[in-house]
């Protein structure tokens, strides 16, 4: 699949930091069948690109099934925080749906076409799943879409409960977190190696498990090395928060950066930082004056899934793709979705998080689902 590749205007009107020069405008991906279709969008999981690896099968799977495609960049990316976050700050689940709605209907005002497009499609992985039931739930609401089908692959049910259960592999190192820098050392060489061989990976998550396919790790390095793909993840995404917003987290804010400056001061600062504490020294934080009635503890319940639990009982449109060991999730909490989605639930007995997404029967079925 030849994908097309262009670039959003600046959405947001707030003035960014000259060291920001590099993300101005928001990319996103697709491709159009040569006649009449539907179309789907595919969002990206935790600090995904558009193209990144598994939203680049979903595109090609899809695209083969006859669908018009288009990629969309998770808003945990820094290159979304920065060109077309309205707040700076990611996580809230009905302001990252409100900004990705908002860019789903400018991106279909820029591919035209809309004579060739016989109806809307949505689907999303991982954190992406999370982020198409909140824009599904907005949809329902606002109509300006009007998506027909809608599929969730390996959602987190909590979100806080999923970040703190990544942030607890790390606990895996050997050695323990004393030898987090001699481990993160190793892992950095091994990417390095990695991107020698090929100049076509990305640098994501899976540019980690890319990295060890040679040496395969035990199981609790395995773990570890899970905490670290996701550590990357969070690390670009609070510096880039941090530096959008001038909260002061990581870049003390009497500091000011050009396009010129060296940011490798704040890389170990911000490596050593993991998703629960981006949610309880700066998430929280941030947004607590906003919602004077929330506690701490509420506050993070009202970005899971459940905080939209009546809506996706009843949302005959949304439906679900699960794996009963999926490792982001706590003990019980795949019970959940066939309660809430009933027939509408598809829970495979293995495959761990995605893990089995790339498998033919899985692909198909979902597939199957939009067919």
């Amino acid at each position: 699949i030849r994908l097309r590749v262009r670039h959003l205007p600046k959405t947001t009107a707030w003035e960014m930091p000259e060291a920001m020069w590099y993300s101005e405008r928001l990319e996103y991906s697709f491709r159009l069948q040569r006649g009449p279709a539907p179309l789907i969008f595919a969002i990206s999981g935790t600090g995904g690109f558009h193209n990144s690896g598994k939203n680049l099968a979903l595109l090609k799977a899809f695209y083969q099934a006859g669908f018009h495609v288009v990629g969309i960049t998770s808003p945990t990316h820094s290159q979304f925080v920065v060109a077309a976050s309205k707040t700076g700050v990611p996580g809230h689940q009905r302001n990252d749906a409100k900004d990705i709605y908002r860019v789903m209907r400018q991106i279909l005002g820029e591919i035209g076409h809309s004579d060739r497009i016989t109806g809307y499609n949505m689907v999303g992985y991982s954190l992406g799943a999370t982020n198409a039931a909140f824009v599904a739930e907005l949809d329902a609401r606002e109509r300006k879409i009007n998506f027909d089908k809608v599929a969730m692959i390996n959602p987190p049910l909590s979100l806080y409960t999923s970040i703190s259960k990544l942030d607890r592999m790390l606990q895996n190192i050997p050695g323990g977190l004393d030898n987090f820098n001699l481990f993160f050392d190793r892992v950095v060489q091994a990417i390095t190696a990695a991107y020698q061989r090929s100049s076509t990976v990305e640098f994501s998550p899976d540019i980690v498990f890319e990295a060890f396919k040679a040496n395969p790790p035990t199981t609790e390095e395995l773990a570890a090395l899970i905490g670290v793909a996701f550590r990357l993840s969070s690390s670009a995404l609070i510096f880039t928060s941090d530096l959008r917003t001038d909260f002061g987290f990581i870049k003390p804010t009497n500091v000011s950066l050009t396009r010129n400056s060296s940011l490798s001061i704040f890389a170990q600062p911000s490596i050593r930082v993991g998703f629960t504490d981006y949610y309880h020294e700066f998430f929280w934080p941030f947004y607590e004056p906003q919602y004077p009635d929330e506690s701490r503890d509420s506050f993070a319940d009202q970005h899971s899934l459940r905080s939209i639990q009546d809506f996706l009982s009843g949302a005959r449109n949304v439906s679900l793709f699960h794996n009963r060991d999926d490792v982001i999730l706590s003990v019980g909490e795949i019970d959940w979705f066939p309660t809430v989605f009933g027939d509408r639930a598809t829970i495979y007995p293995n495959g761990g998080h995605l893990g089995n997404l790339e498998y033919a029967q899985v692909m198909a079925d979902i597939v199957g689902y939009f067919k």
